[in-house]
Protein backbone atom coordinates (compact mmCIF):
# COMPACT_ATOMS: atom_id res chain seq x y z
CA UNK A 1 0.00 0.00 0.00
CA UNK A 2 1.08 3.36 -0.57
CA UNK A 3 2.03 6.04 1.93
CA UNK A 4 -0.93 7.94 2.94
CA UNK A 5 -1.16 11.19 4.66
CA UNK A 6 -2.65 11.58 8.62
CA UNK A 7 -5.54 12.83 6.67
CA UNK A 8 -5.49 9.51 4.17
CA UNK A 9 -5.52 8.22 7.73
CA UNK A 10 -8.51 9.63 9.16
CA UNK A 11 -10.47 9.68 6.34
CA UNK A 12 -9.85 5.45 6.21
CA UNK A 13 -11.08 5.33 9.79
CA UNK A 14 -14.03 7.59 9.30
CA UNK A 15 -15.50 5.21 6.65
CA UNK A 16 -14.65 2.17 8.42
CA UNK A 17 -15.96 3.42 12.00
CA UNK A 18 -19.91 2.69 11.30
CA UNK A 19 -18.81 -1.05 11.45
CA UNK A 20 -18.51 -0.56 15.44
CA UNK A 21 -20.96 0.45 18.01
CA UNK A 22 -21.50 4.30 18.20
CA UNK A 23 -22.63 6.64 21.04
CA UNK A 24 -26.18 8.72 19.77
CA UNK A 25 -26.35 12.22 21.54
CA UNK A 26 -30.41 11.05 22.35
CA UNK A 27 -28.75 8.09 25.29
CA UNK A 28 -28.09 4.96 24.49
CA UNK A 29 -25.92 2.72 22.52
CA UNK A 30 -26.65 2.63 18.55
CA UNK A 31 -26.00 -0.28 17.26
CA UNK A 32 -25.60 -0.97 13.48
CA UNK A 33 -27.60 -3.44 11.90
CA UNK A 34 -24.45 -5.18 9.92
CA UNK A 35 -23.23 -6.91 13.47
CA UNK A 36 -24.25 -10.29 11.59
CA UNK A 37 -22.45 -9.15 8.85
CA UNK A 38 -19.48 -8.58 11.16
CA UNK A 39 -19.44 -11.83 12.67
CA UNK A 40 -18.70 -13.56 8.97
CA UNK A 41 -16.46 -11.16 7.49
CA UNK A 42 -13.11 -9.68 8.48
CA UNK A 43 -12.92 -6.01 8.55
CA UNK A 44 -10.52 -6.35 5.44
CA UNK A 45 -13.17 -8.25 3.67
CA UNK A 46 -16.17 -5.52 4.28
CA UNK A 47 -17.70 -4.39 0.77
CA UNK A 48 -19.36 -1.17 1.90
CA UNK A 49 -23.11 -1.73 -0.14
CA UNK A 50 -23.14 -4.60 1.73
CA UNK A 51 -24.22 -2.35 5.05
CA UNK A 52 -26.15 0.07 3.06
CA UNK A 53 -29.61 -1.32 3.17
CA UNK A 54 -31.78 0.58 5.54
CA UNK A 55 -32.49 3.58 7.25
CA UNK A 56 -30.94 2.59 10.62
CA UNK A 57 -27.32 1.97 8.78
CA UNK A 58 -27.68 5.91 7.93
CA UNK A 59 -28.94 6.56 11.21
CA UNK A 60 -25.87 4.59 12.90
CA UNK A 61 -23.28 6.27 10.73
CA UNK A 62 -25.06 9.99 11.41
CA UNK A 63 -24.84 9.13 15.15
CA UNK A 64 -21.03 8.25 14.70
CA UNK A 65 -20.28 12.20 13.42
CA UNK A 66 -21.79 13.43 16.75
CA UNK A 67 -19.82 10.61 18.63
CA UNK A 68 -16.87 11.35 17.13
CA UNK A 69 -17.79 15.16 17.19
CA UNK A 70 -17.99 14.82 20.97
CA UNK A 71 -13.88 13.12 21.11
CA UNK A 72 -11.90 14.45 23.58
CA UNK A 73 -8.94 15.10 20.82
CA UNK A 74 -11.69 17.42 18.93
CA UNK A 75 -13.34 19.49 21.59
CA UNK A 76 -9.74 20.27 22.75
CA UNK A 77 -8.60 21.66 19.31
CA UNK A 78 -12.47 23.59 19.52
CA UNK A 79 -10.90 25.22 22.61
CA UNK A 80 -6.87 25.20 22.21
CA UNK A 81 -7.36 26.39 18.11
CA UNK A 82 -10.34 29.02 19.17
CA UNK A 83 -9.27 30.79 22.61
CA UNK A 84 -6.19 29.24 23.67
CA UNK A 85 -3.82 31.76 22.09
CA UNK A 86 -6.03 34.56 22.73
CA UNK A 87 -5.19 36.90 26.09
CA UNK A 88 -8.12 35.30 27.62
CA UNK A 89 -6.15 31.49 28.81
CA UNK A 90 -2.49 31.29 30.87
CA UNK A 91 -0.93 28.06 32.04
CA UNK A 92 -2.41 26.34 35.31
CA UNK A 93 -1.21 23.40 36.85
CA UNK A 94 0.85 20.42 36.29
CA UNK A 95 1.84 21.92 32.19
CA UNK A 96 4.83 20.03 32.24
CA UNK A 97 2.48 16.74 31.38
CA UNK A 98 1.22 18.68 28.12
CA UNK A 99 4.27 20.22 26.71
CA UNK A 100 2.26 21.03 23.02
CA UNK A 101 -0.07 23.24 25.68
CA UNK A 102 2.59 24.48 27.06
CA UNK A 103 4.20 26.25 23.76
CA UNK A 104 0.95 27.17 22.11
CA UNK A 105 -0.02 29.13 25.90
CA UNK A 106 3.69 30.38 25.33
CA UNK A 107 3.24 31.56 21.44
CA UNK A 108 5.70 29.02 20.69
CA UNK A 109 4.18 26.33 18.09
CA UNK A 110 5.58 24.41 15.05
CA UNK A 111 4.50 22.17 13.08
CA UNK A 112 5.50 19.46 14.91
CA UNK A 113 3.34 20.22 17.98
CA UNK A 114 0.64 17.50 18.33
CA UNK A 115 -2.53 20.12 18.37
CA UNK A 116 -1.69 21.31 14.72
CA UNK A 117 -2.96 17.76 13.86
CA UNK A 118 -6.29 17.68 12.15
CA UNK A 119 -7.42 13.81 11.39
CA UNK A 120 -9.94 13.93 13.97
CA UNK A 121 -12.09 16.82 11.94
CA UNK A 122 -11.17 14.91 8.54
CA UNK A 123 -12.49 11.58 9.96
CA UNK A 124 -15.97 13.76 10.80
CA UNK A 125 -15.67 15.26 7.31
CA UNK A 126 -15.30 11.52 5.70
CA UNK A 127 -18.33 10.24 7.82
CA UNK A 128 -20.79 12.94 6.61
CA UNK A 129 -19.12 13.00 2.95
CA UNK A 130 -19.99 8.72 2.86
CA UNK A 131 -23.76 9.31 4.29
CA UNK A 132 -23.83 11.66 1.52
CA UNK A 133 -23.25 8.97 -1.11
CA UNK A 134 -24.66 6.06 0.24
CA UNK A 135 -27.95 7.64 2.23
CA UNK A 136 -29.89 8.35 -1.34
CA UNK A 137 -29.14 4.60 -2.68
CA UNK A 138 -30.53 3.02 0.96
CA UNK A 139 -33.79 5.61 0.10
CA UNK A 140 -34.34 3.64 -3.02
CA UNK A 141 -34.12 0.28 -1.38
CA UNK A 142 -36.19 1.06 1.78
CA UNK A 143 -39.47 2.47 1.52
CA UNK A 144 -39.75 3.21 5.17
CA UNK A 145 -36.87 6.11 4.63
CA UNK A 146 -38.92 8.92 2.96
CA UNK A 147 -37.68 11.73 0.48
CA UNK A 148 -38.33 14.26 3.18
CA UNK A 149 -35.86 12.31 5.52
CA UNK A 150 -33.37 11.91 3.01
CA UNK A 151 -33.61 15.49 2.39
CA UNK A 152 -32.99 16.01 5.69
CA UNK A 153 -30.37 13.72 6.76
CA UNK A 154 -28.55 15.19 3.57
CA UNK A 155 -28.79 18.64 5.22
CA UNK A 156 -27.57 17.68 8.48
CA UNK A 157 -24.41 15.93 7.59
CA UNK A 158 -23.85 18.79 5.31
CA UNK A 159 -23.82 20.96 7.71
CA UNK A 160 -21.43 19.17 10.13
CA UNK A 161 -19.30 18.48 7.42
CA UNK A 162 -19.17 22.14 6.69
CA UNK A 163 -18.66 23.13 10.56
CA UNK A 164 -15.54 21.30 10.54
CA UNK A 165 -14.41 22.75 7.87
CA UNK A 166 -14.94 25.96 8.92
CA UNK A 167 -13.03 25.00 12.08
CA UNK A 168 -9.82 24.20 9.73
CA UNK A 169 -10.11 27.04 7.59
CA UNK A 170 -10.51 29.82 10.11
CA UNK A 171 -7.27 27.91 12.27
CA UNK A 172 -5.13 26.81 9.18
CA UNK A 173 -6.64 29.67 6.18
CA UNK A 174 -6.58 27.17 3.55
CA UNK A 175 -6.81 23.51 3.47
CA UNK A 176 -7.20 20.61 1.50
CA UNK A 177 -11.25 20.80 0.62
CA UNK A 178 -12.91 17.77 -0.75
CA UNK A 179 -16.77 16.86 -0.92
CA UNK A 180 -15.78 13.25 -2.39
CA UNK A 181 -15.83 10.39 -0.17
CA UNK A 182 -12.85 8.87 0.38
CA UNK A 183 -13.61 5.04 0.83
CA UNK A 184 -10.68 3.05 -0.26
CA UNK A 185 -6.88 3.37 -0.96
CA UNK A 186 -6.74 3.25 -4.50
CA UNK A 187 -8.13 7.28 -4.28
CA UNK A 188 -5.86 10.52 -4.32
CA UNK A 189 -5.92 11.71 -0.75
CA UNK A 190 -2.73 14.15 -1.13
CA UNK A 191 -4.94 16.98 -2.26
CA UNK A 192 -3.78 20.45 -2.33
CA UNK A 193 -5.00 23.47 -0.28
CA UNK A 194 -7.95 25.21 -1.44
CA UNK A 195 -7.48 29.04 -0.42
CA UNK A 196 -9.53 30.52 2.87
CA UNK A 197 -12.10 32.67 0.60
CA UNK A 198 -13.33 29.49 -1.79
CA UNK A 199 -13.55 27.27 1.05
CA UNK A 200 -15.62 29.65 2.91
CA UNK A 201 -17.38 30.35 -0.32
CA UNK A 202 -18.29 26.96 -1.01
CA UNK A 203 -19.65 26.25 2.33
CA UNK A 204 -21.99 29.35 2.17
CA UNK A 205 -23.69 28.17 -1.10
CA UNK A 206 -23.78 24.65 0.81
CA UNK A 207 -25.43 25.54 3.83
CA UNK A 208 -27.72 27.85 1.15
CA UNK A 209 -29.17 25.01 -0.74
CA UNK A 210 -29.79 22.46 2.33
CA UNK A 211 -31.28 24.82 5.36
CA UNK A 212 -35.08 24.82 4.93
CA UNK A 213 -34.57 20.34 4.24
CA UNK A 214 -33.23 19.93 8.23
CA UNK A 215 -35.46 19.62 10.46
CA UNK A 216 -37.25 22.63 11.83
CA UNK A 217 -38.51 21.24 15.31
CA UNK A 218 -37.33 17.58 16.55
CA UNK A 219 -40.36 16.60 19.04
CA UNK A 220 -40.46 17.00 22.73
CA UNK A 221 -39.96 14.10 23.52
CA UNK A 222 -36.42 13.82 22.06
CA UNK A 223 -35.19 15.82 24.79
CA UNK A 224 -32.09 16.52 23.62
CA UNK A 225 -32.36 16.71 19.69
CA UNK A 226 -33.78 20.14 19.67
CA UNK A 227 -30.20 21.34 20.81
CA UNK A 228 -28.02 18.25 20.45
CA UNK A 229 -28.62 17.98 16.76
CA UNK A 230 -28.28 20.02 13.62
CA UNK A 231 -31.92 21.98 12.67
CA UNK A 232 -32.78 25.10 10.45
CA UNK A 233 -31.68 27.23 13.35
CA UNK A 234 -28.24 25.65 13.64
CA UNK A 235 -27.94 26.17 10.09
CA UNK A 236 -28.67 29.48 10.06
CA UNK A 237 -26.32 30.47 12.98
CA UNK A 238 -23.23 29.07 10.83
CA UNK A 239 -24.89 31.09 7.84
CA UNK A 240 -24.41 34.38 10.09
CA UNK A 241 -21.06 33.17 11.58
CA UNK A 242 -19.71 32.45 8.07
CA UNK A 243 -21.61 35.30 6.60
CA UNK A 244 -19.76 38.16 9.27
CA UNK A 245 -16.42 36.11 8.04
CA UNK A 246 -16.96 36.48 4.48
CA UNK A 247 -18.03 40.88 4.58
CA UNK A 248 -21.48 40.21 3.61
CA UNK A 249 -23.10 41.92 6.82
CA UNK A 250 -26.52 42.36 5.52
CA UNK A 251 -26.81 38.53 5.19
CA UNK A 252 -25.26 38.36 8.62
CA UNK A 253 -28.31 40.38 10.04
CA UNK A 254 -30.40 39.05 8.12
CA UNK A 255 -29.74 35.32 9.55
CA UNK A 256 -29.22 37.14 12.89
CA UNK A 257 -33.02 38.50 12.81
CA UNK A 258 -34.49 35.44 11.54
CA UNK A 259 -33.04 33.66 14.88
CA UNK A 260 -33.99 35.92 17.26
CA UNK A 261 -37.73 35.85 16.01
CA UNK A 262 -37.21 32.14 16.12
CA UNK A 263 -35.97 32.71 19.99
CA UNK A 264 -38.92 35.29 20.43
CA UNK A 265 -41.56 32.34 19.21
CA UNK A 266 -40.20 29.83 21.17
CA UNK A 267 -40.22 32.06 24.48
CA UNK A 268 -43.77 32.99 23.53
CA UNK A 269 -44.98 29.24 23.34
CA UNK A 270 -43.32 28.89 26.43
CA UNK A 271 -44.81 31.54 28.58
CA UNK A 272 -48.33 30.48 26.97
CA UNK A 273 -47.65 27.53 28.98
CA UNK A 274 -46.29 29.12 32.50
CA UNK A 275 -48.40 30.48 35.58
CA UNK A 276 -49.50 33.89 36.01
CA UNK A 277 -46.97 34.44 38.25
CA UNK A 278 -44.02 33.08 35.91
CA UNK A 279 -45.53 35.20 33.07
CA UNK A 280 -45.06 38.04 34.91
CA UNK A 281 -41.80 37.34 36.19
CA UNK A 282 -40.90 36.62 32.29
CA UNK A 283 -42.60 39.53 31.15
CA UNK A 284 -40.05 41.82 33.86
CA UNK A 285 -37.04 39.83 32.20
CA UNK A 286 -38.00 40.65 28.81
CA UNK A 287 -38.20 44.42 29.58
CA UNK A 288 -35.09 44.30 31.60
CA UNK A 289 -33.20 42.43 28.27
CA UNK A 290 -34.95 45.00 25.67
CA UNK A 291 -36.99 42.43 24.88
CA UNK A 292 -34.71 40.30 23.58
CA UNK A 293 -35.56 36.57 24.89
CA UNK A 294 -32.42 35.37 26.87
CA UNK A 295 -32.35 33.12 29.83
CA UNK A 296 -33.52 34.86 32.91
CA UNK A 297 -30.59 35.59 35.62
CA UNK A 298 -32.34 36.25 38.54
CA UNK A 299 -32.90 33.28 41.20
CA UNK A 300 -34.31 35.13 43.80
CA UNK A 301 -34.79 37.92 45.99
CA UNK A 302 -31.20 39.40 45.33
CA UNK A 303 -29.52 36.33 44.15
CA UNK A 304 -28.36 35.60 40.63
CA UNK A 305 -27.13 32.84 38.81
CA UNK A 306 -29.64 31.37 37.08
CA UNK A 307 -28.33 31.85 33.08
CA UNK A 308 -25.09 30.27 33.90
CA UNK A 309 -27.12 27.09 35.49
CA UNK A 310 -29.25 26.88 33.10
CA UNK A 311 -26.78 27.14 30.00
CA UNK A 312 -23.81 25.50 31.45
CA UNK A 313 -25.44 23.20 34.04
CA UNK A 314 -28.50 21.97 32.61
CA UNK A 315 -27.47 22.67 29.63
CA UNK A 316 -30.19 22.44 26.25
CA UNK A 317 -31.32 25.85 27.76
CA UNK A 318 -33.64 28.08 25.79
CA UNK A 319 -31.21 30.10 24.59
CA UNK A 320 -29.15 27.44 22.88
CA UNK A 321 -28.97 26.51 19.54
CA UNK A 322 -26.74 23.74 18.57
CA UNK A 323 -24.27 22.43 21.19
CA UNK A 324 -22.58 18.69 22.10
CA UNK A 325 -24.68 16.84 24.20
CA UNK A 326 -23.13 14.92 27.09
CA UNK A 327 -25.49 12.45 28.80
CA UNK A 328 -25.52 12.44 32.98
CA UNK A 329 -26.00 8.51 32.72
CA UNK A 330 -22.04 7.50 33.72
CA UNK A 331 -21.62 4.93 31.38
CA UNK A 332 -21.77 7.34 28.35
CA UNK A 333 -19.05 9.87 27.18
CA UNK A 334 -17.72 12.36 29.31
CA UNK A 335 -16.57 16.15 28.70
CA UNK A 336 -12.53 14.79 29.38
CA UNK A 337 -11.41 18.28 27.57
CA UNK A 338 -13.10 20.34 30.03
CA UNK A 339 -11.25 18.34 33.43
CA UNK A 340 -7.98 17.92 31.55
CA UNK A 341 -7.80 21.84 30.42
CA UNK A 342 -9.96 23.74 32.91
CA UNK A 343 -9.77 21.28 36.10
CA UNK A 344 -12.08 19.32 38.25
CA UNK A 345 -13.78 20.27 41.86
CA UNK A 346 -11.08 22.29 43.55
CA UNK A 347 -8.54 21.02 41.03
CA UNK A 348 -7.03 23.31 38.65
CA UNK A 349 -6.43 22.11 35.43
CA UNK A 350 -3.65 22.74 32.59
CA UNK A 351 -5.03 26.36 32.07
CA UNK A 352 -6.06 29.40 34.08
CA UNK A 353 -7.08 32.57 33.08
CA UNK A 354 -4.57 34.95 31.88
CA UNK A 355 -3.05 37.82 33.84
CA UNK A 356 -4.89 39.97 32.15
CA UNK A 357 -7.97 38.78 33.35
CA UNK A 358 -6.88 38.34 36.96
CA UNK A 359 -5.13 42.29 36.79
CA UNK A 360 -8.09 44.39 38.02
CA UNK A 361 -6.67 47.34 35.95
CA UNK A 362 -7.11 45.26 32.90
CA UNK A 363 -9.48 43.02 33.58
CA UNK A 364 -12.59 43.32 30.58
CA UNK A 365 -15.73 43.20 32.81
CA UNK A 366 -16.21 46.86 34.23
CA UNK A 367 -18.29 45.85 37.37
CA UNK A 368 -17.79 43.84 40.47
CA UNK A 369 -21.69 43.54 40.01
CA UNK A 370 -21.32 41.51 36.37
CA UNK A 371 -22.05 38.03 37.31
CA UNK A 372 -19.94 36.89 34.14
CA UNK A 373 -16.71 37.27 36.17
CA UNK A 374 -17.85 34.26 38.49
CA UNK A 375 -18.92 32.14 36.52
CA UNK A 376 -15.71 32.49 34.09
CA UNK A 377 -13.67 32.37 36.60
CA UNK A 378 -11.94 32.21 40.35
CA UNK A 379 -9.42 35.31 41.01
CA UNK A 380 -8.69 33.88 44.52
CA UNK A 381 -7.16 30.60 43.35
CA UNK A 382 -6.70 31.43 39.83
CA UNK A 383 -8.83 29.01 38.15
CA UNK A 384 -11.52 28.64 34.89
CA UNK A 385 -15.25 27.77 36.92
CA UNK A 386 -16.91 27.97 33.57
CA UNK A 387 -18.26 24.35 32.59
CA UNK A 388 -16.13 22.99 35.78
CA UNK A 389 -19.36 23.48 37.99
CA UNK A 390 -22.87 22.90 37.52
CA UNK A 391 -23.92 26.54 38.98
CA UNK A 392 -23.18 29.36 40.82
CA UNK A 393 -25.08 31.20 43.05
CA UNK A 394 -24.10 35.22 43.74
CA UNK A 395 -25.79 37.65 46.13
CA UNK A 396 -25.56 40.90 45.79
CA UNK A 397 -27.89 42.94 48.29
CA UNK A 398 -26.38 46.65 47.99
CA UNK A 399 -23.73 48.11 46.29
CA UNK A 400 -21.93 49.08 49.54
CA UNK A 401 -20.98 44.84 49.83
CA UNK A 402 -19.04 43.07 47.43
CA UNK A 403 -21.29 40.19 45.74
CA UNK A 404 -21.30 36.62 47.98
CA UNK A 405 -20.28 34.01 45.23
CA UNK A 406 -20.76 30.54 46.06
CA UNK A 407 -20.37 27.60 43.16
CA UNK A 408 -22.12 24.66 43.27
CA UNK A 409 -21.72 20.51 42.15
CA UNK A 410 -18.08 20.54 40.82
CA UNK A 411 -18.07 17.69 38.19
CA UNK A 412 -15.88 14.74 39.60
CA UNK A 413 -12.95 13.73 37.98
CA UNK A 414 -13.93 11.92 34.82
CA UNK A 415 -17.48 12.82 35.29
CA UNK A 416 -17.77 16.16 33.47
CA UNK A 417 -20.73 15.77 31.65
CA UNK A 418 -21.34 20.02 30.44
CA UNK A 419 -22.08 20.32 27.04
CA UNK A 420 -20.07 21.78 24.74
CA UNK A 421 -22.42 24.98 23.47
CA UNK A 422 -21.17 25.82 19.90
CA UNK A 423 -23.86 28.23 19.39
CA UNK A 424 -26.41 30.59 21.33
CA UNK A 425 -28.65 33.47 21.20
CA UNK A 426 -26.23 36.22 22.82
CA UNK A 427 -23.53 35.01 20.38
CA UNK A 428 -25.92 35.45 17.75
CA UNK A 429 -26.87 38.94 18.79
CA UNK A 430 -23.35 39.93 19.30
CA UNK A 431 -22.67 38.79 15.77
CA UNK A 432 -26.24 41.80 14.59
CA UNK A 433 -24.12 44.00 16.85
CA UNK A 434 -20.31 43.79 14.83
CA UNK A 435 -22.16 43.59 11.44
CA UNK A 436 -24.28 46.43 11.65
CA UNK A 437 -20.89 48.23 13.38
CA UNK A 438 -19.08 47.75 10.37
CA UNK A 439 -22.42 49.12 8.51
CA UNK A 440 -21.87 52.39 9.90
CA UNK A 441 -19.88 54.81 8.41
CA UNK A 442 -16.49 56.39 8.87
CA UNK A 443 -17.90 59.50 9.07
CA UNK A 444 -19.91 58.70 11.72
CA UNK A 445 -22.99 61.41 10.32
CA UNK A 446 -26.82 61.76 11.75
CA UNK A 447 -27.87 59.12 9.70
CA UNK A 448 -25.97 56.52 11.38
CA UNK A 449 -27.89 57.02 15.18
CA UNK A 450 -30.42 54.40 14.39
CA UNK A 451 -28.05 52.02 13.02
CA UNK A 452 -25.83 52.33 16.96
CA UNK A 453 -29.30 52.62 18.92
CA UNK A 454 -29.53 49.13 17.33
CA UNK A 455 -26.63 48.11 17.94
CA UNK A 456 -25.88 49.23 21.97
CA UNK A 457 -29.46 47.76 22.26
CA UNK A 458 -28.39 44.03 21.62
CA UNK A 459 -25.26 44.65 23.51
CA UNK A 460 -26.61 46.40 26.48
CA UNK A 461 -29.25 43.73 26.88
CA UNK A 462 -26.79 40.97 27.49
CA UNK A 463 -24.83 43.01 29.97
CA UNK A 464 -27.35 44.13 31.70
CA UNK A 465 -28.65 40.20 32.26
CA UNK A 466 -25.40 39.92 33.99
CA UNK A 467 -25.92 42.76 36.23
CA UNK A 468 -26.27 41.64 40.07
CA UNK A 469 -28.68 44.43 40.87
CA UNK A 470 -32.41 44.93 41.44
CA UNK A 471 -33.47 47.71 40.41
CA UNK A 472 -31.15 47.56 37.98
CA UNK A 473 -28.19 50.32 37.63
CA UNK A 474 -26.81 49.98 34.38
CA UNK A 475 -22.99 49.81 33.64
CA UNK A 476 -23.17 51.00 29.72
CA UNK A 477 -24.35 54.14 28.70
CA UNK A 478 -25.60 54.72 24.88
CA UNK A 479 -24.02 58.20 24.51
CA UNK A 480 -20.38 56.42 24.87
CA UNK A 481 -20.58 55.19 22.25
CA UNK A 482 -21.64 56.75 19.28
CA UNK A 483 -19.23 56.26 16.70
CA UNK A 484 -18.61 53.19 14.77
CA UNK A 485 -14.70 53.15 16.32
CA UNK A 486 -16.77 53.13 19.86
CA UNK A 487 -19.48 50.79 19.26
CA UNK A 488 -16.81 48.28 17.41
CA UNK A 489 -14.75 47.93 20.64
CA UNK A 490 -17.47 47.41 22.47
CA UNK A 491 -18.81 44.77 20.66
CA UNK A 492 -15.47 43.26 21.14
CA UNK A 493 -15.33 43.71 24.50
CA UNK A 494 -18.97 42.05 24.71
CA UNK A 495 -18.11 39.10 23.13
CA UNK A 496 -15.00 38.26 25.27
CA UNK A 497 -17.09 38.71 28.39
CA UNK A 498 -19.97 36.79 27.57
CA UNK A 499 -18.06 34.26 25.30
CA UNK A 500 -14.90 34.18 27.92
CA UNK A 501 -13.28 30.41 27.95
CA UNK A 502 -16.01 29.15 25.02
CA UNK A 503 -13.70 28.81 22.21
CA UNK A 504 -14.32 32.24 20.47
CA UNK A 505 -11.91 34.80 21.85
CA UNK A 506 -9.11 34.18 18.93
CA UNK A 507 -11.07 33.55 16.16
CA UNK A 508 -12.64 37.28 17.11
CA UNK A 509 -9.27 38.31 17.02
CA UNK A 510 -8.18 36.69 13.50
CA UNK A 511 -11.56 38.01 11.96
CA UNK A 512 -10.86 41.82 13.01
CA UNK A 513 -7.14 41.16 11.90
CA UNK A 514 -8.56 39.62 8.22
CA UNK A 515 -11.41 42.50 8.41
CA UNK A 516 -8.49 45.25 8.80
CA UNK A 517 -5.29 42.75 6.64
CA UNK A 518 -3.67 43.85 9.72
CA UNK A 519 -2.29 41.69 13.06
CA UNK A 520 -1.10 44.71 15.06
CA UNK A 521 -4.22 44.82 17.18
CA UNK A 522 -4.09 41.01 17.63
CA UNK A 523 -0.37 40.68 18.15
CA UNK A 524 -0.62 43.66 20.67
CA UNK A 525 -3.83 42.16 22.76
CA UNK A 526 -2.33 38.22 22.50
CA UNK A 527 1.28 39.21 23.60
CA UNK A 528 -0.45 41.32 26.66
CA UNK A 529 -0.55 37.62 28.82
CA UNK A 530 3.29 37.26 28.41
CA UNK A 531 5.06 38.10 31.86
CA UNK A 532 7.95 37.96 29.85
CA UNK A 533 9.00 37.97 25.93
CA UNK A 534 6.11 40.20 25.27
CA UNK A 535 8.15 42.25 22.61
CA UNK A 536 9.05 38.51 20.85
CA UNK A 537 5.57 37.53 20.55
CA UNK A 538 4.60 41.01 19.40
CA UNK A 539 7.04 40.78 16.60
CA UNK A 540 6.23 37.25 15.88
CA UNK A 541 2.15 37.83 15.08
CA UNK A 542 2.52 41.40 13.34
CA UNK A 543 3.06 38.98 10.35
CA UNK A 544 -0.56 37.74 8.81
CA UNK A 545 0.70 34.03 8.53
CA UNK A 546 1.70 33.71 11.67
CA UNK A 547 -1.52 34.27 13.04
CA UNK A 548 -2.54 30.81 11.52
CA UNK A 549 -1.25 27.65 12.40
CA UNK A 550 1.50 25.89 10.81
CA UNK A 551 0.43 22.42 8.81
CA UNK A 552 1.85 19.17 11.06
CA UNK A 553 5.19 18.28 9.85
CA UNK A 554 4.21 14.83 9.48
CA UNK A 555 1.46 15.95 6.97
CA UNK A 556 4.14 17.87 4.45
CA UNK A 557 6.54 15.49 4.70
CA UNK A 558 3.52 12.81 3.00
CA UNK A 559 1.32 15.51 0.76
CA UNK A 560 3.53 16.98 -1.26
CA UNK A 561 0.94 18.96 -2.70
CA UNK A 562 0.71 20.79 0.68
CA UNK A 563 3.09 24.11 0.85
CA UNK A 564 3.89 25.12 4.23
CA UNK A 565 2.54 28.58 6.20
CA UNK A 566 5.59 30.66 4.93
CA UNK A 567 5.41 31.96 8.93
CA UNK A 568 7.21 28.97 9.84
CA UNK A 569 9.77 27.97 7.04
CA UNK A 570 9.55 24.20 6.63
CA UNK A 571 8.06 23.80 10.15
CA UNK A 572 11.35 22.58 11.68
CA UNK A 573 12.38 25.40 14.91
CA UNK A 574 15.48 26.12 13.03
CA UNK A 575 13.32 27.21 9.91
CA UNK A 576 11.21 29.67 11.59
CA UNK A 577 13.73 31.49 12.64
CA UNK A 578 15.25 31.87 9.35
CA UNK A 579 11.82 32.50 7.91
CA UNK A 580 11.01 35.41 10.62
Amino acid sequence: MKTTSNICNAILRGFMAFAFPVVGVGGGTLLTSCSDFLEIKSPNEIVLEDFWNEKADVDAVVAGCYSRLQSSDIIKRMMIWGEFRSDNVGIGNNIQNDQNLEKVLNESIDASNAYTTWDGFYNVINRCNTVLLYAPKVAEIDPAFTEEELRATIAEVSALRDLCYFYLIRTFRDVPYSTEAFIDDNQTFDLPATPFEKVLDNLILDLEKVKNDAQKKYPKTKTYYQRGRITQDAIKAMLCEMYLWQGDYKNCIKYADELIQSKKEDSQNERSNLSTVSVVSQADNLTRLNGYPLVNNLKGNDIYGAAYSSIFGNGNSTESIFELVFMDDDNMMSNAAINDFFGYGTTIGLTSPSPVLLEESTTPYTSKYDSRRYEAMNSSDQSIRKYVWEGIQISAKDRNTDPQVSYINSYARDKNKSNWVIYRLSDIMLMKAEAIAELVSEENTESDAPQLSEAFSLVNAINKRSVCETPLVDTLRANDYRTKQAMQKLVMLERQRELMFEGKRYYDLVRQARRLNSSQTLATTVSSKQSSGGGYVRNKLSKMDAIYWPYNLDEIKVNKNLVQNPAFGSGENESYEKAK
